[in-house]
């Protein structure tokens, strides 16, 4: 049963009989008029429908006469059709009569038809009651191709006054919704990966939008649309009808747009919440639509090419020092509470890159910095190059805390070595943060404060990061506060070692642990040694913690002789100032002979960077505590640029493979390459091979088929006290370790 069709005529609604006027002439120009007159009386009720009516409505006279005539406007205005005459009637006001106007009314059979109507009134009768009298000219497709003319030349009006594209892509949607009541239409972006993107759609259901924006082209698909346009239809309805019907839409015309290369470059679809069927003239306006739209898709990727020039660093792809600005002010300026933190990044030794690789390797270099950077950072972070090696990060709604650990993270990431040229390469960081809006009120002063910070890191805490102070001279009172609580807590004994295990995988014994500084102060709290040390170098006190921790290590040992627990040896790590020290060897040799402890039961470790600046006084230190019979350890070894010819000429017992290199053992050739290369290094120099950062029994497993010595992490035992130590050698748990080792290893191969 059709729902448009006439209702049954009840008691309590009386047809009204046709105007008793069929010897007047008039009436019978009105029958035979071209266009469609509709009469109705003071209640509304239509009085007379003539047959040009007739066939636009596609209603009977009978199925009409005696109706209210809201039975002849669309469905979505019938509601308000009454109060609308009412007004008229009670005002006076002739806004619906007179002019000519273009319309849209729905036909019997759910169409939706466009017309010209004029509506004339008069009062009849001898009561004088008011009688309104339409003429309704159908709309021809002359009409629509003027209208579609007429949008056209207003899109290409609005482009040459510089118009937003946007803008102008909301305005081709908006015209063609008022084309074809009740219905959405989208302008969507096809990009160079295939992916659909929404460049236009203000009514269309935010779900369905976001199921386009999910969708992926395949190669078939572009052949498809290439050779058919309006095949867009079956890839933005077809595969979504049951979603777009559970929101409201019930047909969809569809085309694909075509730029003039021959390209695919967009879709686009017209969606009706119309559940009946239309006819086929909407299918024609998206057809003639289609050209501008491809000029809006032009304009659109013309403008986006143009602002990757403009604000974009042509290397990375990130934003660059001008856009950057932009952006921090347009975040500044962002009302309501807005706190951010921006981060500048430098590389560290990248001039010995470029010089040692060349530039375009170095270019190359970045670009991996770039793509790491990237991966690390959340969709909503702004990234920038600065300039040269120099990167900025700005990320929204951070304060200190947030700012620090994503720091931290991004130290961390970039511990896994870069491969350039058939070189791997461990990338070092230097980090400044500021903070908005503790550090200034301008981007000037957010970047500036940054960038201080960030150079103060490179020369304080290389391979780390600072955080900017409010006042100019924050920094110097930081560190003379922690420099101030760091001599105080030395003389207070404060610091304090923990210890974490060495495994000799050769005999699965214990080869000796690691003495690690840790520092937890009264009021300021825990204190990481990477910000404790490197206040310490810059306030002299470095030699002191390393005397301290000689001394202490040492009387460790002692201790847990005394108790009944054997550990071996105890290996303690010294900075670079140390070994320019001559007295060092001296002061080693009274510790042990005061002690009576060994020499083969402590050693020493140094860093590469005392290998990078080997001098004679160096040389010296080095050799002369080598005959004390102290073992000499290169910690975290393959980090740095030292070369080997170096290394040959060191007195070491020890090579460390750097954690970095062990966290994607198990996945990356190159990685284990390059640990089975310093393993054959170690031991063909006659040195034994200790591996940091082994943390899951895979990379165990891989260490000792490579022939590694000697591993330590957290597979075993983290860090840990004196006293903890002691219970993890008393209570045998190596070998615990060793046995759930061995029972994943069973399991697996089960």
């Amino acid at each position: 049963m059709n729902p448009h069709a006439a209702p049954p005529v009840t008691d309590d609604i009386k047809p009204t009989t046709k105007l008793d006027m069929t010897a007047d002439v008039s009436l019978q120009l009105l029958e035979q008029a071209t266009d469609g007159v509709v009469i109705i009386n003071e209640r509304n009720e239509v009085v007379f429908f003539n047959p040009a009516a007739e066939k636009l409505w596609g209603f009977t006279e009978d199925e009409v006469i005696g109706r209210n005539v809201s039975c002849l406007v669309p469905s979505v205005y019938r509601a308000d059709h009454d109060s609308y005459i009412y007004k008229n009637r009670k005002t006076g006001v002739n806004r619906i009569v007179g002019t000519s106007r273009e319309v849209t009314f729905e036909n019997k059979a759910g169409d939706y038809i466009s017309g010209e109507m004029s509506i004339s009134t008069a009062l009849l009768g001898p009561e004088k009651k008011r009688y309104y009298m339409a003429f309704m000219k159908g709309v021809t497709e002359e009409s629509h191709r003027r209208k579609l003319l007429d949008l056209q030349n207003t899109v290409f009006q609005a482009i040459s006054n510089d118009m937003q594209v946007e803008d102008v892509a909301d305005l081709v949607c908006r015209e063609v919704e008022s084309f074809v009541p009740n219905t959405v239409s989208a302008i969507i972006l096809l990009d160079e990966n295939n992916r659909l993107s929404i460049l236009s759609g203000p009514g269309l259901p935010r779900r369905y939008a976001a199921a386009l924006e999910n969708m992926v082209l395949t190669e078939g698909d572009l052949a498809a649309l290439g050779n058919d346009l309006s095949e867009a239809n079956s890839i933005v309805w077809d595969s979504y009808r049951s979603l777009g019907i559970s929101l409201g839409l019930h047909n969809c015309w569809a085309s694909a747009i075509k730029s003039r290369n021959g390209r695919i470059s967009g879709i686009f679809a017209l969606y009706s919440r119309n559940q009946y069927k239309l006819s086929d003239w909407p299918q024609k306006i998206v057809t003639g639509c289609v050209p501008f739209c491809s000029v809006v898709i032009e304009n659109y990727e013309a403008q986006q090419h143009i602002s990757q020039l403009a604000n974009h660093d042509s290397l990375t792809g990130f934003l660059n020092r001008t856009a950057i600005h932009t952006v921090i002010k347009s975040m500044i300026d962002r009302p309501g509470d807005n706190e951010f933190a921006v981060f500048m990044i430098d590389v560290d030794r990248f001039r010995d890159i470029n010089d040692t690789l060349g530039h375009q390797n170095g270019d190359a270099f970045l670009k991996a910095i770039a793509e790491r950077l990237k991966g690390m950072s959340r969709s909503n972070y702004i990234l920038s190059r600065s300039g040269g090696d120099e990167f900025v990060i700005v990320m929204p709604d951070s304060d200190e805390e947030k700012a620090v650990a994503f720091a931290e993270s991004l130290i961390k990431a970039m511990q896994e070595p870069i491969e350039i040229a058939g070189n791997l390469l461990v990338v070092s960081l230097g980090i400044g943060i500021s903070i908005f809006p503790e550090n200034g009120p301008d981007g000037e002063s957010l970047l500036g404060h940054a960038e201080i910070a960030m150079r103060r890191c490179k020369k304080e805490a290389r391979g780390g990061y600072c955080v900017s102070s409010t006042a100019d001279n924050r920094a110097a009172q930081d560190r003379l506060l922690l420099g101030s609580a760091l001599r105080e807590s030395l003389a207070q004994g404060l610091l304090n070692l923990h210890y974490q295990p060495q495994i000799d995988v050769r005999n699965n014994t214990l080869y000796g642990v690691e003495a690690l500084s840790r520092w937890n102060h009264p009021t300021l709290g825990n204190i990481y040694p990477s910000r404790f040390i490197a206040v310490a170098e810059e306030t002299g006190q470095i030699e002191a913690i390393g005397t301290w921790s000689l001394e202490r290590a040492v009387q460790q040992i002692l201790e847990w002789d005394a108790h009944g627990i054997y550990v071996p040896t105890v290996a303690v790590n010294l900075s670079a100032g140390h070994f320019r020290n001559r007295n060092l060897p001296g002061f080693i040799a009274r510790l042990l002979s005061d002690s009576k402890l060994e020499p083969h039961r402590l050693t020493v470790e140094i860093t590469e960077s005392v290998m990078m600046t080997e001098n004679e006084d160096t040389n010296m230190v080095l050799q002369a505590i080598r005959n004390l019979g102290v073992a000499l350890s290169m910690d975290d070894f393959g980090t740095g640029y030292s070369s080997l010819s170096r290394l040959t000429r060191l007195p070491l017992t020890e090579i460390k493979i750097d954690r970095s290199f062990i966290m994607n053992l198990e996945h990356d050739a190159n990685a284990q390459a390059v640990t089975t290369a310093v393993i054959g290094i170690g031991g063909r120099l006659g040195m034994t091979v200790v591996t940091e950062g082994v943390e899951t029994v895979r990379q165990l497993d891989l260490l000792c088929q490579l022939g590694c010595d000697v591993v330590q992490g957290y597979l075993f035992a983290r860090p840990m006290t004196p006293q903890k130590l002691e219970e993890w050698i008393r209570e045998d748990r190596l070998q615990a370790v060793l046995q759930k080792a061995l029972e994943e290893r069973t399991a697996i191969g089960a």
